[in-house]
This record gives C-alpha cells, structure tokens and sequence, in this order.
C-alpha cells in the first residue's frame, strides 16, 4: 500500500512524500498513460554526459559535486528524471562548460523537458497523491521490468477495482467517497503499462497470506484472485507464491519493488513501502541486496504454474 494514514505527517514523513490530505479535487478520468517527454529529457542528458566526459569527470565524481548517488546521474543523463534548474547550473559549472549558446541550450532543454513532465496525466490528480506516489508513477511510466516483493496486498497493477476501493478505504488517507473514486481511478489507470504498447515484464512474488486475507469480504477476494490467474496468463506477467510453510526466508519483513530501465547505463531503482511514508533507494549496493532477496524469493516460491494451481484453489474457498 503506497500511502500513509490519515493524519499530520511529521516533518520526515513529508520530506519522504507522505501524502497531505487535500484541499479540493476534480472528478475527471484520467487518460491513458503515457512517458513524460523521453526524447527531451534523452536529448538534455545526452548532451551533459558529453560535457561531463569532455570535462574528465566520472559519475562518481559528478555524484560528488552534485551531493547526490550515482544513480541520480545516471538516470538525469538517462533521461529518467527531470534536471533541477539549480542542479544543472552546478552541473554546467562543474564541467567548465563556458559556451554560452551550449549553456542558453541546455537551459532551454531542461525548461522544455520538465514542462512536458508536469503534463502527465497523473499530475491533474496532484490533491490525492503524494510527491513519492507521483515520482513512482513516473518512474513506473519509462521502466521496462519491475519485479515485487508482497507480504500482505495484491500489487497495485495487478488489483481489481472492487479490490483496490477496499485496500484504499482501509488506509484511511482518504476522507471523502470522491477522493477515494480518484486515488482507485489512477491505480487503475496505471494497469495500462501492463496491457498498452511496449508493455512492461511484470514479476511478483507474493506470500501466501496475500491470497487468504480477506480485503474487500468473500466475493472480492474470488474475484481478485481469478484476475490474478487471468493475468499470470500473459507472457509479460509472472506470478509466484511463497506458501506459509517455507517457513522463515530474508524477504519476510516487508515489501518492495524494482524497477529496472531500457538503458544498459541505466541503475535499478527500489522502492520500499510502509504505512508511514515510501521511500527509494539507489545506492548500487542496496539495490544488489534487494536484487539477491528477491532471488531468494523466487527460488524459494512455487513455479509459476504450481503457484496458479494454488491461486486457483483458495479463489474456491473465497467463493461465497
């Protein structure tokens, strides 16, 4: 579940993008996703790579002047992120790019390539989500892979309407009917990148009290768990179970995604998830303990077909 309950965030919370409940809302339906400007922000990274490497400077180095990981230059040279206005001056700086017409163009680049970012149609949902739902989603709109790691919730791409209203209710971040029917109208609206054109591989592990706790009552958990088998039937989609008697395994504490990028030079991102506030992780390092725990995960789970055979049989039991 990808928001904090319904109170006042402390100040690490909204540091972390937990979300603020809102002000006012609209009742518009969002449109089909799609990338946020990946020439631009391409082009604009293309071009400080060469100033960077012109200059003599690693990633790491650049990382350094910047106070930044690695991963934020590789994904700001990826075109993955948009380029803060004070970022790139420190940038242009550092690179001793002294040109001002190459200056005044990357400018214009930047301008350009975070003002089609703000255009995505998640952005019109700005009163519901908080600033780290909004960056995942738009990390989630470019990436080619996620992998996942659930203890206790369907992923969000892989839920049902009458499934995710329930989850959302439950969270209690949400206090009106109307700010709920938008927070279920953009998971929703994300299932897209499962389904669209160049569509993402998909890959969860779920824990086998996902498929018996009952989110929504009787009916809604058959149904999701039926959309769960449905699903697994596409090529770009694999899911797995871990039964409760593989006993104690590394991942058991809590659940996480990766997203991975077209980019060969491009660093895997993880997301981690709790009730008060997610948060992302890049430091290469952690991203490769991530990485083995979901190796762990996988290997330990059920096949693929073994673990729809499963699904399968506790949707009966589900059934009213």
């Amino acid at each position: 579940m990808t928001s904090p309950r319904g109170r006042r965030p402390s100040a690490r919370e909204r540091q972390q993008g937990s979300r603020v409940p809102p002000k006012s809302s609209s009742r518009s339906r969002p449109a089909v996703p799609s990338p946020p400007s990946p020439v631009l922000g391409r082009q604009l990274g293309d071009e400080l790579r060469r100033f960077r490497e012109a200059a003599g400077f690693s990633t790491a180095d650049a990382a350094e002047f910047l106070d930044c990981t690695k991963g934020k230059i590789s994904r700001i040279e990826n075109g993955h992120v948009p380029v803060r206005t004070p970022d790139l001056t420190a940038l242009i700086h550092a690179y001793g790019a002294t040109d001002q017409v190459a200056r005044d163009r990357l400018a214009s680049l930047a301008r350009s390539a975070n003002r089609r970012r703000r255009e995505g149609w998640w952005h019109q949902f700005g009163d519901v989500l908080g600033d780290t739902y909004r960056d995942h989603i738009e990390m989630e709109s470019i990436c080619d892979g996620i992998k996942t790691f659930q203890v206790q919730l369907v992923p969000g791409l892989l839920q049902t309407p009458a499934y995710g209203r329930a989850v959302t209710v439950a969270s209690r971040a949400w206090q009106t009917a109307e700010e709920v029917d938008q927070f279920v109208q953009v998971r929703m609206a994300r299932q897209e990148r499962l389904t669209g054109d160049a569509p993402l591989e998909f890959w969860a592990v779920l824990m086998e009290g996902v498929l018996r706790q009952q989110v929504g009552g009787p009916t809604v958990m058959h149904d999701q768990l039926q959309h769960l088998v449905d699903l697994a039937e596409r090529p770009n989609i694999t899911v797995q179970v871990l039964p409760f008697s593989r006993g104690a395994h590394p991942g058991m504490f809590g659940p996480y995604l990766m997203l991975s990028f077209p980019r060969v030079s491009a660093l895997d991102l993880v997301l981690t998830e709790s009730p008060t506030g997610n948060i992302w992780i890049e430091r290469e390092s952690d991203v490769a303990q991530y990485r083995e725990l979901f190796d762990d995960a996988r290997t330990s789970a059920l096949p693929p077909t073994e673990s729809l055979s499963m699904i399968r049989r506790i949707a009966k039991e589900h059934r009213p």
